[in-house]
């Protein structure tokens, strides 16, 4: 997201109405900070946003009215308690229904397991639970993203969908070979696109009325044959798919 007004517009009756500057700024400091785990000060934050030390400052202090950040005894800013508020109330029924499936994943593979849905053009991280024995496995944190077109949460998402449907929901963007081959065999895989030397496996989570999600786990290597994790990923996206 940038820092300047853009040119998307809502229709409003006839009208366009301009995206408020204000509050894609403050969305954006909301994303700097929870990608910035030490924080950061007012400075940094208004070199980011490219604007006066002033205009960021009033931006981080009504974040910090609502709780979504806070500053330590330095006065460097962080993400707040009130992120995880927020947080709990997306897609709260794919949340709790994939829960106990990404806890069984997660032990019986040793891997990390989560669940990504699409956003625009990137993949985020709903959910994620680390394997009992975490030691050496790949730490992916709620609110995660990466590009929607590298890695296998994307390709499974895709495949979800049919090309006529993907092609409305964003005109203009490729439908991928690798999505072709996951409908047929219902999970996908990849390496090294996301994370250099990391794979990821993962299944189309399909939910009634809504885009598809994805379950997926993560790893760097594994004795388990990759056909047989996709397997058991698929098995648990199934799973989630039947409570919802």
């Amino acid at each position: 997201m940038g820092t300047e007004v853009t040119a998307r517009t809502a229709s409003t009756g006839g009208a366009t109405a301009p995206a408020s500057q204000t509050l894609s700024r403050g969305i954006r400091a909301l994303e700097i900070l929870a990608a910035a785990p030490d924080g950061r000060t007012t400075v940094q934050v208004a070199q980011e946003l490219g604007v006066h030390r002033s205009i960021a400052y009033r931006i981080l202090r009504t974040l910090e009215e609502h709780s979504l950040v806070i500053r330590d005894p330095g006065g460097r800013f962080l993400a707040g308690p009130g992120l995880a508020n927020l947080a709990r109330g997306v897609a709260p029924r794919l949340q709790t229904a994939a829960l106990p499936e990404l806890t069984a994943l997660a032990a019986d593979l040793r891997m990390t397991a989560f669940v990504a849905v699409w956003d625009r053009s990137h993949c985020v991280t709903l959910v994620a639970v680390e394997p009992p024995q975490g030691e050496g496995t790949i730490v992916q944190r709620p609110g995660s993203r990466h590009r929607f077109d590298a890695g296998a949460p994307g390709i499974a998402i895709q495949s979800a969908l049919t090309e006529a449907e993907w092609n409305q929901l964003v005109p203009g963007q490729p439908y991928r070979e690798e999505s072709r081959a996951a409908a047929v065999t219902g999970f996908a895989g990849s390496h090294d696109e996301v994370i250099p030397g990391v794979s990821s496996i993962a299944a189309p989570i399909l939910v009634r009325g809504q885009l598809p999600a994805a379950i997926a786990v993560v790893y760097v290597r594994s004795d388990v044959p990759a056909e047989e994790i996709g397997q058991r990923v698929a098995r648990a996206a199934r799973a989630v798919g039947a409570l919802l």
